[in-house]
């Protein structure tokens, strides 16, 4: 733990653990009903919120903030380790401590502890109050997402692929290049998607989480036209339940409207259920109205509403 770092303004003391002990998780777990029952939603989301309640692993860093009397009023979860994109974080302020700059001076440790400066910010709702901090602060909106769900218990259909589409699972050394040029013909509109390099890639498929098994690579001919990388959530140095998720869907943009993106989404699904899961998720911008439409079709809902905002350096 690094020594408590007080605030003249408030008087308030921040602490930062690696990991919490139980009174500690207790505190902010009341921390974060309170508000949740305030707020209306969770300010945490399920991901940061299971890894609270098993007092985290060894790549989380937890924000306490207390009282001169030792009241746990606020908290934050910062993760370092996407180098690619940078810090992620997320808070949660006690509501009876609010509107006394305790959100600032949390945000502003969580600047000071990122490598570089830079912070993505999630709020897992759209209230005026996150708002106006973020772009007080130098952050600009990066994308709106709803999370959507669904049981990979309900019943699933058959992936039926386009004439001569044959699917394999991707080759790391080998499928880089045609990935990376299908990635970025796919996400155009999208550039933070569309402009990976064979460095980010790379540092991707370094990531534990990495299985090329599930990683699935749409081929004709010689050409790939799709592909469908899934992600598993909770396994290795994580402690809580694993879920799947649909991490990245890429389809050529010459292949739409010909079934290939469902084909893919649902040999997807199928896998992660052969993997013993119960339950996938995904992410998909608010105005990607075919994206929304062909998840809901198969029986994805809609979950949350997360905002995330970004501050470069």
């Amino acid at each position: 733990m690094n020594p408590p770092s007080p605030s003249s303004e408030n008087d308030a003391l921040i602490e930062v653990h690696e990991h919490l002990d139980s009174s500690e998780v207790a505190a902010v777990t009341e921390l974060v009903n309170s508000a949740t029952t305030s707020d209306g939603v969770s300010p945490l989301s399920e991901h940061v919120w299971l890894h609270l309640r098993h007092g985290g692993d060894d790549h989380d860093h937890h924000f306490l903030v207390r009282t001169a009397q030792g009241e746990v009023v606020g908290y934050a979860h910062l993760d370092t380790t996407d180098a690619v994109a940078g810090s992620s974080a997320e808070l949660v302020i006690s509501p009876e401590s609010r509107r006394r700059g305790l959100g600032r001076l949390l945000v502003e440790h969580l600047i000071a502890a990122t490598p570089d400066g830079r912070l993505r910010l999630w709020s897992h709702s759209e209230g005026d109050a996150a708002s106006a901090l973020a772009a007080s602060m130098g952050f600009d909106t990066l994308r709106v997402l709803w999370q959507m769900r669904r049981s990979l218990r309900a019943p699933l259909p058959h992936a039926t692929f386009p004439a001569g589409v044959t699917v394999a699972p991707f080759r790391p050394g080998v499928d880089d290049d045609a990935l990376l040029a299908l990635n970025a013909r796919a996400f155009a509109s999208l550039p933070d998607q569309g402009s990976w390099t064979r460095e980010d890639l790379a540092t991707r498929m370094a990531e534990p989480w990495f299985d090329p098994q599930g990683f699935l690579m749409a081929w004709s001919g010689s050409t790939l036209v799709g592909f469908h990388w899934t992600k598993v959530h909770g396994e290795d140095h994580h402690r809580h339940q694993p879920i799947g998720e649909v991490y990245v869907l890429g389809v050529d943009p010459s292949m739409h409207g010909h079934g290939l993106g469902q084909a893919l989404t649902v040999a997807g699904l199928r896998y992660l259920r052969e993997r013993g899961l119960d339950q996938v998720m995904l992410y998909v911008d608010h105005t990607n109205e075919a994206a929304i439409s062909l998840y809901s079709h198969l029986g994805f809902v809609r979950w949350d509403t997360d905002v995330l905002y970004r501050r470069s350096t």
